[in-house]
């Protein structure tokens, strides 16, 4: 039987939502855009073609097209990351456990195709995937399930047999209507938020564990994994 684990990217392996805040507000003030904290929350969780379509709506500008602009935040992001960017606690340990129980591993991101390998190699864990999608991908970035679904196909394995690792409200929504078990790490603000549809909320993603990887599969997979000393599930 083929089991899979599907990560998120932005937020839960690198910290990069700063980083994007910050390539937004450069890019969009460039073209007359007054961009704000407390708009700038809702953008979060978008796509960047939403994210663009969002200020647009809200501050027309005339010197350049959506497609550019939208280009010009993707590549300043990618110039951030390679300065900037680094992972976040327990992403090796985490993709390593899971190689190590002969899962194999997905990646679903909202994210531009083009960041998914610069965030992957400067992260040094390029290796350890073996399918990716992207909301370039499909119709519906998060939180519908198109992106999930795209992944766990690739992979060829039944979301029965998966679980999905989120930061998110909109990320966990996504893989739950994929019919995906889920971890959800939220950020530190968020922690106390409701996360009803998950599986399992952790403070981050260092806490877990052969345990919980026990608990959220199946008895058959059990068998494979042994429990760690005064546990038992």
């Amino acid at each position: 039987m083929i089991y899979a684990a599907v990560f998120d990217m932005d937020g839960l392996l690198i910290d990069s939502e700063p980083l994007w805040k910050e390539a937004e507000k450069q890019v969009f003030s460039s073209v007359g855009v007054q961009v704000t904290e407390v708009l700038s929350k809702q953008t979060a969780t978008m796509t960047t073609d939403e994210v663009t379509r969002f200020w647009y709506e809200r501050n027309p500008w005339q010197e350049k097209s959506l497609e550019e602009v939208e280009s010009a935040v993707v590549d300043k992001v990618e110039t951030l990351i390679i300065e900037k960017g680094c992972e976040l606690e327990g992403v090796t340990e985490t993709l390593k456990l899971l190689k190590e129980k002969g899962f194999k591993i997905g990646l679903s991101t909202n994210s531009p195709y083009q960041l998914i390998p610069i965030i992957l190699n400067k992260l040094g864990i390029a290796s350890y995937f073996d399918a990716i999608s992207s909301s370039d991908d499909v119709e519906q970035g998060k939180p519908e399930p198109d992106v999930y679904l795209s992944t766990i196909n690739k992979l060829g394995v039944d979301s029965s047999n998966c679980i999905a690792f989120e930061d998110s409200y909109s990320g966990m929504l996504a893989a739950t209507r994929a019919n995906i078990k889920t971890v959800v790490i939220p950020q530190p603000d968020k922690f106390y938020q409701e996360f009803n549809e998950a599986s399992l909320k952790l403070q981050k993603l260092s806490e877990f564990n052969e345990s919980h990887l026990a608990s959220l599969m199946d008895l058959s997979l059990r068998a494979t994994i042994a429990p760690t000393p005064y546990e038992s599930f």
